[in-house]
């Protein structure tokens, strides 16, 4: 009722790998951060500030096209609900993580390029079948 939405420009850090829940449940997830930039007036150069670092998580369809086109490195642009989540390390250290849980997910057309692959149409003038969908895979920019 009261999810907290959001969208996180950013890089993506580890590669995504694809887990599964205690109920056996099937979810894809990669870390990202987000870093501040700002110019500074006196000077006119940018200034990182601070990092933001979360986890994204996706599933179902949007799993599929993350795992054939966003790698470690990619520039990316992540919509879905927040939260946090609570934890217990190996060692018994309690700690908490922010999660952005995907509905939405693509290239930075700001900082890459981007080759659309498109399905087929059919003869009715419909979308091919599922299998078929639209892949894009993104190159940086030189």
């Amino acid at each position: 009722m009261y999810e907290t939405h959001g969208t996180v420009v950013g890089t993506v850090i580890t590669g995504p790998v694809t887990r599964s829940n205690a109920a056996g449940d099937e979810f894809l997830s990669f870390r990202m951060a987000s870093t501040v930039r700002r110019r500074d007036h006196a000077t006119g150069e940018w200034r990182d500030g601070s990092t933001l670092y979360l986890t994204v998580t996706c599933r179902r369809r949007l799993m599929a096209g993350v795992v054939q086109s966003i790698a470690k490195g990619d520039p990316v642009i992540v919509t879905g609900e927040l939260r946090t989540t609570e934890y217990t390390t190996r060692d018994g250290i309690a700690r908490s993580d922010l999660e952005l849980s995907a509905t939405a997910i693509g290239p930075d057309l700001a900082r890459c390029t981007v080759v659309l692959e498109r399905a087929p149409r059919t003869g009715d003038g419909g979308a091919a079948t599922p299998a078929t969908e639209q892949v894009a895979t993104a190159s940086l920019v030189a």
